[in-house]
């Protein structure tokens, strides 16, 4: 019986979704971002088997929670319409979360185009930073790359998955410090393979930058000292992308005083050691 299915999340890429459908091996649940080139009609002609859900609007990474909502298994596997679990990842997946009752989230080893070059996020990981603990199958992390996760879906869906607020890119920091905020472990384990195949021009990269510059105020002001929150503020100043997204996030400021929740001292103090081995490795 499978234990794990893979949530797809796509905006107006079908070829490139036509491509690496295929290519899990797990049932796969396709949310469609309202997209406009034909996305579900194609993938329900070519590929019957993965179930689509066209979405009315286009709800960035929230698209997941819905898809996790519809599957039936125990764990979810996430990708985006430009990466696949490779090999036996996710039987590996299942097998490390049955055996590790108090990790909500494993966290897989990403490399990227044909050439199969391994993410800095992943090398970041493999570091180990944060140390591994006993009850956990890899080292601990505080983050994630969406496309290359897998998590308990009863978990994932209780602390309300990706929040919608942020829509796309930086949405992973928040669901990790929400979900070690409840006790839960988030660990790497480099076993896991996820391929990662972004095309050579990407979406609008001026807009990119802003909008992750927005949600990381957002979920620096949510989440960490008010110290931390002026000074990450005031950074933005320095830049015509960090001033509009600067902009955009004092757009939300009342959600955000609705919403803000301190992380406790144990886990800022984790927060800070990441920081400072980034930092250290540039």
């Amino acid at each position: 019986m499978r234990k794990v299915t893979v949530v797809v999340a796509s905006h107006n890429r079908r070829e490139q979704l036509l491509d690496t459908l295929p290519r899990h091996r797990a049932p796969v649940i396709l949310v469609d971002n309202a997209s406009t080139d034909g996305t579900a009609a194609a993938v329900a002609a070519r590929h019957p088997r993965v179930r689509v859900l066209r979405l009315p609007v286009n709800a960035g990474a929230a698209a997941r929670n819905a898809g996790a909502a519809l599957a039936h298994t125990p764990y979810v596997a996430f990708a985006d319409d430009d990466s696949y679990w490779e090999g036996d990842a996710l039987d590996q997946a299942a097998h490390a979360l049955d055996k590790h009752p108090s990790t909500a989230l494993l966290a897989a080893r990403v490399l990227v185009g044909p050439t199969a070059r391994l993410d800095p996020v992943s090398a970041a990981m493999a570091a180990a930073p944060l140390g591994t603990t006993p009850t956990q199958p890899g080292p601990s992390v505080l983050g994630f790359l969406a496309c290359a996760a897998v998590v308990r879906r009863d978990v994932f869906l209780a602390v309300g998955g990706f929040q919608p607020k942020l829509h796309v890119y930086g949405e992973e920091a928040l669901l990790a410090m929400d979900l070690a905020v409840r006790g839960w472990g988030l660990a790497y384990l480099p076993t896991l393979v996820v391929r990662h195949l972004p095309l050579p021009t990407g979406r609008d990269p001026a807009a990119r930058r802003r909008m992750m510059i927005r949600n990381d105020l957002l979920t620096t002001w949510l989440r960490r000292p008010a110290t931390r929150a002026v000074r990450e503020a005031a950074r933005a100043l320095s830049t015509s992308d960090g001033r509009g997204g600067l902009h955009d996030a004092l757009a939300e400021l009342p959600w955000v005083l609705r919403h803000r929740r301190r992380v406790p001292p144990h886990l800022e103090a984790a927060l800070r050691r990441l920081e400072t081995g980034q930092a250290a490795v540039g």
